[in-house]
């Protein structure tokens, strides 16, 4: 019987190779950070790993491939068109992480209430104990929060304040957050959010008061790490409101 016999060069060979695993880093790394393998720092530190690994087998990979062509060598050109799609999918999802990153400004504190943002309690004690980003709302960036997400802003409901803060709870919850506090006579809710892949966690902070016979609830949305949060509060802070007001 005949065998198979892998006639690739080792430099297509090694193409590929590089670029599965750059492909492959970044979930690892990603995934590393979220079961405590290794701090976030880390996790970041192979997602520059897959970049530069998809990015050398992305240019060899089409030098490769023009060179295999050349020599007709079927086998060689297939490998590196392969790295080269790897590197491609790679830098594409990357590439889209980092034009969030500049799409927003570098702020990870946002509030609907610039002037008399709602405070943490209960977290306060958690977050310095790990040494997150400070909790205390800066002013100097309300500007600069207010340009960026104009449409993050109080909810006025005609809601009555128990029933909304009832309902702040079952939000939540429902968003899978972690509700750590709760006092429905100040009408003041904590939560914590877990990211999917990193598992950074992302705390929040629910005011609701009674306006006349309905009520006004303020949100604010702090991450724990990192200066740019890719625009994550401002999108759970809207998610929750769009929920409440549904």
């Amino acid at each position: 019987m005949n065998e198979l016999v892998d006639d690739r060069k080792w430099w297509s060979k090694a193409l590929l190779v590089g670029a599965v695993v750059g492909i492959v880093a970044l979930p690892v790394g990603a995934l590393g950070t979220k079961l405590g393998i290794w701090p976030f720092t880390g996790g970041f530190l192979l997602l520059a790993v897959g970049v530069v690994l998809a990015t050398i087998a992305f240019f060899l990979g089409l030098i490769g491939a023009i060179y295999s062509n050349a020599k007709k060598r079927a086998s060689d050109r297939k490998s590196c068109l392969i790295g080269v799609a790897i590197s491609i999918v790679v830098l594409g999802l990357m590439g889209n992480q980092f034009m969030m990153a500049t799409g927003v400004p570098p702020i990870h504190n946002i509030t609907t209430d610039t002037d008399d943002p709602p405070q943490f309690r209960s977290l306060v004690a958690v977050r310095e104990a790990e040494g997150a980003n400070p909790h205390k709302y800066d002013s100097e960036l309300a500007g600069v929060q207010q340009e960026a997400y104009p449409h993050i802003k109080p909810l006025i409901s005609t809601v009555s304040s128990g029933e909304m803060f009832r309902r702040v709870v079952t939000t939540l919850e429902s968003m899978n957050m972690e509700v750590v506090a709760q006092d429905a006579v100040s009408g003041h809710v904590e939560a914590t959010d877990e990211t999917f892949w990193f598992g950074f966690n992302d705390d929040g902070v629910v005011r609701v008061q009674a306006e006349g016979s309905g009520s006004i609830v303020d949100i604010r949305s702090v991450s724990r790490v990192g200066q740019s949060d890719l625009g994550k509060n401002a999108e759970r802070i809207a998610a929750i409101i769009a929920a409440l007001a549904g």
